[in-house]
């Protein structure tokens, strides 16, 4: 199986590879277009600022290719968070998968919300085998709020989406890469869709 990991210079990549080598599966970094269309599938990683990363993506002329790919993509973080339609982040007009905004944290909250968190009300294969309320971890200052394509919940002041998935394209805020056992089963559950 061909597994692209999206290569922009925004994203956690090395970890997101590693995490696969871990589980069986050599994944490999790009920000070829003809490599990451011709991929069984396509992870979108995430770190960092949503203006800049958008800028990188342009770049890279990646945000008109992203939107169009028809293969499984999982979306993790900031890369989740820029498959919706707009971030309060730096204001940033993002690939418009998703139709809703990220909002910032409530500025009474210790932001980023930094270390490990519940995720429930869990929804279809990505979530094979997890248990509800089963602690994955996160670094963010921003979230996507609860929507109809939302597939696990988490809270932080507010309840708002720890995964969503649109057709092809899912997101999750949490990093399975950096989640242990539960974030492996989800890495392999994303390779078996």
């Amino acid at each position: 199986m061909k597994v692209a990991i999206i290569d922009y210079g925004a994203g956690n990549t090395q970890s997101v590879k590693y995490a696969l080598n871990r589980i069986g599966c050599k994944g490999f970094l790009t920000s070829d277009e003809e490599e990451i269309k011709t991929s069984d599938k396509v992870i979108f990683p995430g770190v960092g600022e949503a203006s800049s990363a958008m800028g990188k993506l342009k770049s890279f002329g990646l945000d008109t290719i992203i939107p169009r790919l028809t293969q499984p993509v999982l979306g993790i973080c900031l890369g989740m968070q820029l498959m919706c339609d707009y971030s309060e982040e730096g204001n940033t007009s993002c690939l418009k998968i998703f139709s809703t905004d990220v909002k910032k944290f409530d500025i009474s909250l210790k932001v980023p919300q930094i270390g490990w968190n519940t995720i429930s009300n869990l929804k279809g294969q990505l979530f094979n085998d997890v248990s509800e309320n089963e602690y994955m971890y996160l670094v963010h200052s921003y979230y996507v709020p609860l929507i109809n394509e939302t597939t696990a919940v988490s809270e932080y002041g507010v309840k708002y989406s720890t995964a969503i998935k649109k057709d092809n394209f899912i997101g999750v805020q949490f990093h399975p890469e950096k989640s242990g056992d539960i974030g492996e089963l989800i890495l392999k559950n994303f390779l078996k869709n």
